[in-house]
């Protein structure tokens, strides 16, 4: 089926007036569908994104999902809702097609599409590969789950372009046709047990970024994630591996304390692992997955191994927010899951005081225990998972119980010590007190920089502790 038979003069529900659902109306529009918009939130709450619909003529409805939803030709649903809330059951019901926003913008991709899911990395990893095809002279657009919606990049996609797409489990959920040509699967834990039930459906949610691939695509996946290796997945896709060790199996490697990349036999050697600028063994792996997206589409080794020793990060992700007082801060607010707060503790040289807490996801709080044993100092808790985490932490690390961020910043700093640091890494979702991971970061830098401007009495206090 064409674009335009998918679209054009089609009615088409969108459920969602956040950005995503915004974009897929916009895209929807512009190809000549008839979107109805529509979200649960009150109108008073969604007062930007009403007069911009009204300033477009697209309708829409607040304050609920109303039958007039049932009677378009299908659904396009954004990734935070639910695909058992009741309206969504009774378009299922009555056979009424259902899609993710990277499903309905993927018909109009007109370029090469790469994407990236995982537990976690997801958005390093594709913000890197990015980088590495942006150098390398490609027409290249990041977006998906890392914050730009993929609807909202297509119009500027080209035959030659390429669209690195970072993916979410709740946006594989409703896919139909997404097809990348390359896949990249970085690793799997429990995560978003809340939503999924069990940690076997989410990880065959998961999988599903494969289901369309043919064999003239490929699958890229972790050797070292035991999920993935015991997961027999089915593909059509030619399967790479990549790993931080010597595996005879990996088409990315380390041999000698440098990462190389294997081809048919031969070997080139990408870059001591050393030069790499973004520290910490799990970002070894997402350095050595970007290597095999990027020598697969013939970028020269030179351009990967110069964009791998000035690439910074991501903001929010391990981002280093300064000193105060001899002490360090370290915002990692998108460490949504337990995993990620493991990661980051392996990645600080540091006795650490960890800021963890938020909604949590149904995973248990114990890992950190082992990974933090010999590390944290302290820890402080928050949110509708605080009383969950003091009771899976406070036999093993002395726990305080506060009320909000800023608190929790200024209790860790009379904690600390010069040569410290104060992790943020909270290992649950955001929702509970902030709009979204990046609110919560940005909450977090602003309670550092308060501290920063009270400076010289805090340094007073701390050479005095």
């Amino acid at each position: 089926m064409t674009l335009e038979e998918r679209i054009k003069g089609r009615k088409i529900g969108i459920l969602g007036m956040a950005r995503s659902g915004m974009a897929a109306a916009a895209m929807a529009d512009r190809f000549g569908g008839k979107p109805f918009v529509s979200d649960s939130a009150r109108g008073e709450l969604l007062v930007n994104q009403a007069e911009r619909l009204k300033a477009e003529g697209i309708p829409y409805e607040t304050g609920g999902h109303s039958d007039r939803l049932l009677g378009c030709d299908y659904l396009v649903v954004s990734p935070g809702i639910p695909l058992n809330i009741d309206i969504l059951k009774r378009a299922s019901d009555k056979g009424l097609p259902i899609f993710s926003e990277i499903e309905f913008a993927s018909w109009a991709c007109r370029g090469k599409i790469i994407a990236v899911t995982g537990s976690n990395g997801k958005t390093t990893t594709a913000t890197l590969i990015g980088g590495i095809f942006s150098a390398a002279g490609f027409d290249t657009h990041v977006a998906g789950n890392i914050g730009l919606p993929f609807c909202e990049i297509v119009p500027k996609i080209g035959p030659d372009s390429v669209a690195v797409i970072e993916v979410s489990n709740f946006q594989l959920e409703a896919i139909a046709d997404f097809k990348p040509e390359i896949a990249l699967i970085l690793n799997l834990t429990p995560d978003h047990l809340d939503r999924h039930g069990s940690f076997e459906a989410y990880k065959q949610t998961k999988y599903r970024i494969t289901e369309n691939q043919t064999a003239e695509d490929h699958l890229i996946l972790n050797l070292e994630s035991p999920e993935l290796m015991a997961a027999n997945i089915s593909t059509a896709a030619r399967m790479r591996f990549f790993t931080t060790g010597l595996a005879e199996k990996a088409s990315a490697f380390v041999r000698d304390g440098s990462l190389c990349w294997r081809d048919d036999g031969a070997e080139t050697e990408i870059i001591p692992c050393g030069k790499i600028m973004i520290p910490g063994p799990h970002n070894l792996q997402n350095a050595a997955a970007a290597v095999c997206a990027a020598m697969l589409c013939d970028v020269e080794p030179a351009v990967i191994k110069k964009v791998l020793q000035t690439f910074p990060g991501v903001e929010h992700r391990l981002e280093n927010v300064g000193r105060v007082a001899g002490i360090s801060f370290v915002n990692d607010s998108k460490a949504t899951n337990v995993d990620s707060v493991c990661f980051a503790l392996q990645s600080l040289p540091t006795p650490v005081y960890l800021i963890a807490g938020g909604r949590g996801k149904g995973a248990s709080y114990e890992p950190i225990i082992e990974h933090g044993k010999d590390k944290i100092k302290g820890v402080i808790v928050l949110g509708e998972a605080k009383d969950e985490i003091f009771q899976a932490l406070g036999h093993a690390f002395p726990v305080v119980v506060v009320d909000s961020l800023p608190e929790a910043v200024h209790k860790a700093f009379e904690m600390a010590y010069p040569g410290e640091t104060i992790l943020l890494s909270p290992g649950c979702a955001s929702f509970d007190m902030f709009e979204n991971f990046e609110h919560r970061g940005k909450v977090f830098k602003a309670a550092v920089a308060e501290l920063k401007n009270g400076k010289n009495e805090h340094e007073t206090h701390a050479n005095q502790k």
